[in-house]
């Protein structure tokens, strides 16, 4: 059994289009977790059919990808699909991404917008963002990766259980891939195609969000 995480935070205009797409590509387990939104997250994902687990406060992204994992290993999966709320990745990258993962027996499969053009990227997080991350990332875990910050991830059984997130926000990220290294976990990078709905990032919101990128691994190298 394959079961989508959907980690969500007031997406209550694109969720339930997310979910009913994820059932039409035949994905019968979608579990969205509601992280403390002040809208109708929660009300939309049900009504689209999806199972829904609900953070009174919102906690940040990875705690909600925690939530889901702790509920995929209940159930039983095979493997959990990470996949963002936000209509931005294409559902149609599941099917052959895991198959690639079951042929290639790797532990977890990275996705990345790197590895084919389908995905039209705005020019500053393409050339700064990105490219700043990679680097972050490789410093603070030893990987190297071709796009160390995309929400697609599919883990195995055995990834599940290895695994811990503890970072409630952003620097989740590269807490994961420190944790692959750790538990000597194998994983392999799968082309998926990222669709962006706004291009209006200024200049001034990038810096801050490299800010913080610096702030998260520096602590968590400190721990």
């Amino acid at each position: 059994m394959i079961c989508i995480v959907v980690p969500a935070y007031n997406e209550e205009k694109k969720i339930g289009r997310v979910v009913r797409g994820l059932f039409e590509h035949g994905f019968e387990n979608v579990v969205v977790v509601d992280d403390g939104s002040d809208d109708r997250t929660a009300e939309e994902a049900l009504a689209a059919g999806a199972t829904v687990l609900r953070h009174e406060l919102n906690r940040g992204q990875g705690a909600a990808l925690q939530t889901g994992n702790e509920y995929a290993l209940a159930r039983g999966a095979e493997m959990a699909v990470h996949f963002d709320a936000d209509a931005q990745h294409n559902p149609a990258d599941i099917g052959p991404a895991t198959e690639t993962l079951r042929q290639s027996g790797a532990d977890i499969l990275l996705g990345s917008r790197f590895l084919d053009n389908r995905s039209k990227m705005p020019w500053f997080k393409k050339h700064v963002l990105l490219p700043v991350g990679r680097w972050i990332n490789y410093v603070f875990t030893g990987l190297k990766l071709s796009d160390a910050h995309n929400g697609f991830r599919i883990l195995t059984r055995r990834a599940l259980e290895k695994l811990n997130i503890t970072q409630d926000r952003m620097a989740h990220n590269t807490e994961l891939v420190a944790q692959i290294k750790k538990h000597g976990l194998k994983h392999i990078e799968f082309p998926v195609e990222v669709t962006y709905h706004e291009y209006g990032q200024r200049a001034g919101d990038g810096f801050k969000i490299i800010g913080e990128l610096l702030l998260e691994s520096f602590g968590r190298k400190k721990m």
